[in-house]
């Protein structure tokens, strides 16, 4: 028995890109929507993450554009002071809680699925119960899972666990009920950062970690990326001028570096990977504190008091536990038009902010009409995994605003939504330092943009 549900949507997937699509559609448009996901509620992948994880970004950056997250307040104590806060994982959770119940469901047009995974053509069943159900021909279906990211809760560990050895998830620090010899954190990213500068925090000396680095990180200043847009515009120009002058990816990134955008915790290596979370200055320290790194490559195979990786062995402490932080995080599938001929498959549109590309798709999407227009306004922009890829990104990104800027009415609602970094007050209301910016970045975009299609 397959039970019918009246939808004009079906979004699979109410994390983060899934919640902001679905938030901007209703909100300009009289659609109804079914959101269907695996979990029970709201939330993503923040629903299993480790219980020490924030926001890398400003908290203001992230959720769905009807509802601020975090009030767009600033630190006003400790190593980030002045900067805007971060909003931890229980924060988020009951953000994405709130806004589903309250704004969503009572809206009377959303239909929520938890506990349900999606099959094929229009079709999806619970987990719990085994009910099918399904929604009409014409209602078009919204994929807000193409970049969900994976994460060590639900992700084994990308290498051979040998009897005896100790391996555990990052959520599995916050757990610990002994204290091991030595803490061997595996992994690049920002997780691994994360589950390092926890460790300090929590007393564990630097001597007592090992960690496993197969690629020198590339990392953004948080200070250059807030709510400002005279900071953010400011290092957007900054990064188009440095493009400019730049014959390679790397020379590029040295000179971002010189600018205070990049960061990298070695400064006597070149880093290969650019994903380019945000670092502050003062977890940077600590970080470098950590002097017992293994460069071999990715881990293979892990046993009591040794590792095999990719290009060579190492010792290790025979009681250590291994951290799992390796799960690739954000995913590098091809990037697509957002508006295909059998899905809406969300990605992100301007470089580097997820949610605010998911929201302008379903703003287009409610306003416009033909699929080939709104493509035009909004090409997807991939994630980068490495330095031409990130020039590449921004590249895109840029062009992106380009083109949906144009349009009076998306500039309009672009620039009275927090999740955009770029959003600008009325001319009236611009500071000379911010005029200063806009002038700067106008001159230099051209020439950034052809050196950056060049670098990419």
């Amino acid at each position: 028995m397959t039970r019918g549900v009246q939808a004009d949507y079906l979004v699979v997937g109410a994390g983060a890109a899934g919640m902001a699509f679905t938030d901007a559609l209703i909100d300009h448009s009289t659609a109804r929507v079914a959101m269907v996901d695996r979990r029970q509620w709201a939330g993503g992948h923040w629903l299993d993450d480790y219980p020490f994880v924030r926001l890398h970004q400003a908290s203001s950056f992230y959720g769905v554009a009807s509802t601020l997250l975090g009030g767009g307040r600033t630190q006003q104590h400790g190593p980030e002071a002045k900067l805007h806060e971060r909003a931890d994982v229980t924060e988020i959770c009951a953000y994405y809680s709130h806004v589903l119940g309250n704004h969503m469901l009572a809206s009377g047009r959303v239909e929520f699925f938890g506990g349900c995974e999606y099959i094929a053509n229009r079709r999806f069943a619970s987990r719990i119960s085994g009910e099918h159900f399904e929604v009409p021909r014409e209602c078009r279906i919204v994929d807000a899972r193409y970049l969900s990211p994976t994460i060590p809760a639900d992700t084994p560990p990308p290498f051979k666990v040998a009897a005896g050895a100790q391996v555990i998830p990052v959520n599995g620090l916050a757990r610990m009920e002994e204290a091991p010899g030595q803490y061997v954190i595996v992994g690049s990213g920002k997780t691994a950062t994360d589950a390092c500068i926890w460790l300090l925090a929590n007393g564990v000396d630097p001597g007592s970690i090992c960690w496993v680095r197969p690629r020198e990180p590339w990392m953004l200043n948080r200070a250059r990326v807030q709510p400002d847009p005279a900071i953010f515009l400011g290092m957007a120009a900054d990064v188009m001028e440095c493009a400019a002058s730049s014959t390679s990816p790397e020379e590029l990134f040295l000179a971002l570096e010189d600018a205070g955008i990049m960061i990298r915790i070695d400064r006597s290596l070149m880093p290969t990977m650019a994903k380019a979370p945000t670092l502050a200055m003062w977890e940077l320290e600590q970080l470098r504190s950590i002097e017992h790194v293994v460069r071999l490559g990715h881990v293979r195979r892990v046993d009591p008091g040794r590792m095999t990786l990719e290009d060579g062995t190492a010792r290790i402490a025979r009681d250590a536990v291994i951290v799992h932080c390796a799960a690739s995080g954000l995913r590098n599938p091809p990037t697509i038009p957002i508006w295909g001929s059998q899905e809406i498959t969300l990605q992100p549109i301007r470089a580097g902010f997820p949610c605010f590309g998911a929201a302008l798709a379903g703003y287009v999407e409610a306003t416009r009409g033909g699929d080939g227009e709104k493509n035009r306004l909004c090409p997807a922009t991939p994630y980068p995994n490495d330095l031409a890829g990130w020039a590449l990104m921004n590249l895109l990104g840029t062009r992106a605003a380009m083109s949906f800027n144009a349009e009076p009415d998306i500039r309009q609602w672009a620039d009275g939504v927090a999740l955009n970094p770029a959003a600008l007050p009325p001319e009236q209301e611009r500071s000379p330092q911010l005029q200063e910016v806009l002038a700067r970045l106008s001159a230099a975009v051209p020439r950034g943009l052809e050196a950056l299609a060049r670098l990419s």
